[in-house]
């Protein structure tokens, strides 16, 4: 029972495919309703339809969450649909480069890291503000093992280290308010926003040859730490990163 969702209502950003996707059709099957957030409405839509087939209200908003007055236009609307954000669940997030250290520019730089850290920790900031208010509420910050050991990704490695110390401090920082912030890490996982890298033989076969399980994830298989931070089982968990990635990281 401690899983259960029911009466929570959920914002997931990068909603409308892949893991955000993946992680917004659980909640829904868990109990929550849910806002699902990102640039492009019609993927949100298909989303929105499936979760609605679920039996829960799902809110689709078009909002970049890397632009500061879209953040807020975004909180407002989910409180204006809701009255409450319970749940956030930061997932959206970009790599327009496979430039090496060496090569990389500061456009790229601040494409990736603004939308990757600076947009996750605003929003966290509006939500955590509302949920202060309503007696607190959970953050869960989708990171990568990327941001545990650097990869082939530099820039992209760089901004999911910094979610992750980002919210090792609003742990310690909005405890006190009953709000919860914790970190999923998934390894390589089978998406759009991945498939450069797993559609590459060379970069599958050097990924795959350091995993345990010898695979990369699926979207579904992020789900049930999700779940798990965002509920009451994990009542005492707080500042923690959990990685799911076959044991990559080992």
């Amino acid at each position: 029972m401690d899983f259960l969702l029911k009466e929570k209502v959920a914002l997931v950003t990068g909603g409308g495919r892949g893991i955000g996707r993946a992680i917004a059709l659980g909640m829904a099957q868990a109990g929550a309703d849910l806002a699902i957030a990102s640039r492009k409405l019609p993927n949100l839509e298909t989303t929105a339809e499936e979760i609605r087939k679920t039996g829960r209200k799902c809110l689709p908003i078009a909002a970049h969450v890397g632009r500061i007055e879209e953040i807020n236009n975004l909180v407002q609307k989910v409180l204006e649909e809701y009255g409450k954000i319970d749940i956030l669940v930061n997932n959206a997030a970009t790599n327009p480069t496979m430039a090496s250290a060496l090569d990389v520019d500061d456009r790229a730089w601040d494409s990736v890291l603004n939308l990757n850290l600076k947009g996750l920790f605003f929003l966290s900031q509006a939500v955590a503000r509302v949920m202060k208010e309503k007696g607190g509420g959970k953050i869960i910050n989708i990171a990568s093992v990327a941001g545990i050991s650097p990869d082939i990704l530099p820039i992209y490695s760089i901004s999911k280290a910094g979610v992750i110390m980002a919210t090792k401090v609003m742990a310690q920082q909005w405890a006190q308010y009953n709000i919860r912030a914790n970190v999923v890490a998934p390894g390589m996982v089978k998406t759009g926003f991945s498939q450069p890298l797993w559609s590459n033989p060379h970069i599958l076969k050097a990924v795959t040859s350091r995993n345990p399980m010898g695979r990369i994830a699926e979207p579904e298989e992020m789900v049930g730490a999700v779940i798990f931070l965002a509920s009451d089982a994990s009542s005492y968990v707080t500042g923690q990163v959990l990685a799911v990635d076959g044991g990559t990281t080992i």
